[in-house]
């Protein structure tokens, strides 16, 4: 091959490329999805959340480096670390939870608040919903295409994320796929096989780098981007999983 196609250095040159691919025209055939389905066009809708008050308050005493005085009364080593400070802080846009010591804290502070109130405690989807601005607004977009009967992909960079995310789920008793990098290689084809099911499944939780490649899921129309990549290829990648796209939401 490489005294047929290459070069004294190795290289193909484009030359020799265009002589590959007659010399391979006979032996492949390769397709675009645009060729053998009509696919409708996508829409991209970027969704700006804002952060709750807590989340603020987290989030501007994370970034002071005043954490510690926020959390009185909490050990040290259930206070989030600042070796990544921009890391800390990404997370607490995703969701509070996410940081070392912040669940209990917000916790306590609602529960407090109810007693104050004298309200009934909150419970742990509540806190879940309410306790960051995305997951928020992440309820409310499913409700609406539950009853629409839409089937959705929710892409994250972070298992973690997808953790919580899969909580709220179990909580609200919506239909749950999973695939992330740990995911066996049988039950990832069942998941898949299951979700693309007439009549089965609902919503199919993504880690983008896993989710971005070598599956297709036929009966998914919305895709929702939770969190963004830093390589925005990788989001593009992710949105090409599904062949009946429809609606793509990038929530910020």
């Amino acid at each position: 091959f490489q005294d047929e196609y290459c070069d004294a250095s190795g290289d193909v040159d484009a030359e020799q490329v265009l002589r590959l691919r007659e010399v391979l025209k006979p032996r492949m055939l390769r397709r675009m999805k645009e060729d053998v389905e009509k696919i409708p066009a996508k829409e991209e809708v970027v969704v700006w959340v804002e952060l709750t008050a807590q989340q603020r308050a987290y989030y501007r005493a994370l970034y002071e480096n005043q954490i510690h005085i926020l959390l009185e009364g909490q050990k040290v080593k259930s206070v989030p670390q600042l070796r990544n400070l921009s890391m800390e802080l990404r997370k607490i846009c995703n969701h509070p939870f996410l940081c070392d010591g912040l669940e209990q804290d917000y916790t306590d502070k609602r529960l407090a608040a109810a007693a104050e109130m004298g309200e009934a405690a909150p419970t742990p989807l509540q806190l879940l919903t309410e306790g960051s601005g995305k997951m928020g607004l992440l309820s409310k977009l499913l409700a609406k295409l539950k009853r629409d009967g839409h089937k959705v992909l929710i892409f994250s960079q972070f298992t973690t994320v997808l953790d919580l995310i899969q909580d709220f789920m179990n909580a609200s008793g919506y239909e749950t796929e999973r695939l992330d990098g740990s995911t066996s290689a049988e039950n990832r084809q069942a998941g898949i096989d299951r979700f693309n099911t007439e009549g089965q499944g609902f919503v199919y939780l993504l880690s983008t780098r896993a989710g971005g490649m070598g599956i297709t899921l036929t009966s998914a129309d919305t895709a929702i981007i939770f969190d963004s990549d830093w390589n925005p290829q990788n989001d593009l990648q992710a949105m090409a999983r599904c062949h009946r796209i429809g609606q793509t939401k990038e929530v910020k």
